[in-house]
C-alpha cells in the first residue's frame, strides 16, 4: 500500500494510491499526476547516514568506517515532490543526492536488529540536497549544508510493504542519469541503521531516516530538474530556483570556493582526487561577515 498527503480543494489531505488516482478517506478522487503533494509524513526529527553506499566511498577514495556515522537535518527543510529547491543567488555547489528514506511506525528504543523491521512504518523517495558553500565551517555538524530551508524533498508517498534487497536507484538531471545505484551496494541496511540510532535516541512514529547515497553527486543550477528513482517506490521530482535574495553578508559564515567546498562538491571530478587531501583555507583567507566578533584573539 502507499499513502500520500496532497493539498485537496485548499486543504492537507491524506489520500491512498490507487493505480494513478488518489483517493481521500470520504471518498474524493484526483489524478496523481495533476496533485499538489505535501511531504506524506511530519517527522519530529530527520536523521541522515553518511557513507554508507561502496560507490561513493570509493569515489571519494576513503576507507568504511566500521559503524555508520549520522548527522541531522532540521524539520523545517522538509519538502515535497513537485516543489523547488532554493539554491540562494550568491551560491554555486548545491548538490543532489538520491537516497532512500526510512519512515518509522511505532516507538523505538534499545531495539534489537532482529526486530528493527516491526518498528518501519514504510520507505520513501528523498534527495539529501547539500549547500557545501558552506563546506569550511559546517563541515562538522552539517548544519547549514544540509539543513537549509527546502533541502530534503520526500515522497511523493510512503510505501508500507516495501522489500528493500536488490533495488535500484538513479537520479537524473534534466533527464540525464547521474547516479545509478542499488541498495546492495549499501554497507549497512535499513534494520541495521534504524536499531543503532534507536540504541540512545527515541525513534518516535514518522521520523525520518535518510540512508545514504551512489556515487556521483554533483552541483545543479536554477532550472535544473532532478528526479530520483528508486524501484518499487516511485518518482521523486523536484526543480531548482534561485533564491530572491543572497545569503547575509552582515553576520554569520560565508559561501566559499575552497579546496574542501570543491573537493566534494565535484567528487571523484575534483583535479586533486587520489594525489592528496583538499589542503584548509587559512582563517585569514576565509569570506568574513561584515560583523566581526566581539572578542578577537
Amino acid at each position: 500500500m502507499e499513502f500520500r498527503k496532497i493539498l485537496l480543494d485548499g486543504y492537507a489531505t491524506d489520500v491512498i494510491l490507487d493505480g494513478d488516482t488518489l483517493i481521500a478517506r470520504d471518498g474524493r478522487r484526483v489524478e496523481a499526476a495533476s496533485a499538489t503533494h505535501l511531504a506524506p509524513v511530519s517527522p519530529s526529527k530527520i536523521l541522515c547516514c553518511h557513507l554508507n553506499h561502496i560507490s561513493r566511498v570509493r569515489e571519494f577514495g576513503v576507507q568504511l568506517a566500521p559503524a555508520p556515522t549520522y548527522f541531522q537535518k532540521p524539520v523545517s527543510s522538509l519538502n515535497a515532490h513537485g516543489a523547488g529547491v532554493v539554491r540562494p543567488s550568491n551560491c554555486k555547489y548545491l548538490n543532489y543526492e538520491g537516497e532512500i528514506a526510512i519512515v518509522i511506525g511505532r516507538t523505538a528504543r534499545n531495539i534489537s536488529l532482529h526486530d528493527a523491521p516491526n518498528y518501519i512504518a514504510g520507505y520513501t523517495v528523498a534527495n539529501d540536497y547539500g549547500l557545501h558553500d558552506f563546506r569550511d565551517t559546517d563541515a562538522g555538524s552539517m548544519l547549514r549544508v544540509k539543513g537549509a530551508d527546502t533541502l530534503c524533498p520526500i515522497g511523493p508517498g510512503v510505501v508500507t510493504d516495501w522489500d528493500f534487497h536488490n533495488k535500484s536507484m538513479r537520479t537524473l538531471v534534466n533527464g540525464e542519469v547521474r547516479q545509478d545505484g542499488s541498495t546492495d551496494e549499501m554497507a549497512w541496511d535499513m534494520h541495521y541503521l534504524v536499531a543503532d540510532l534507536a540504541r540512545l535516541i527515541t525513534l518516535v512514529p514518522g521520523d525520518i531516516i535518510l540512508s545514504g547515497t551512489p556515487a556521483i553527486s554533483r552541483p545543479v543550477a536554477p532550472g535544473d530538474v532532478v528526479t530520483v528513482e528508486i524501484e518499487g517506490l516511485g518518482t521523486l521530482s523536484n526543480h531548482i530556483v534561485e533564491g530572491p535574495t543572497p545569503v547575509s553578508d552582515e553576520i554569520g559564515a560565508q559561501p566559499t570556493a575552497s579546496e574542501e567546498v570543491l573537493s566534494t562538491a565535484l567528487g571523484g571530478e575534483w583535479e586533486y582526487r587520489g594525489q592528496r587531501r583538499p589542503q584548509p583555507t587559512p582563517r585569514d583567507e576565509l569570506p568574513s561577515p561584515r560583523t566581526a566578533p566581539r572578542f578577537l584573539s
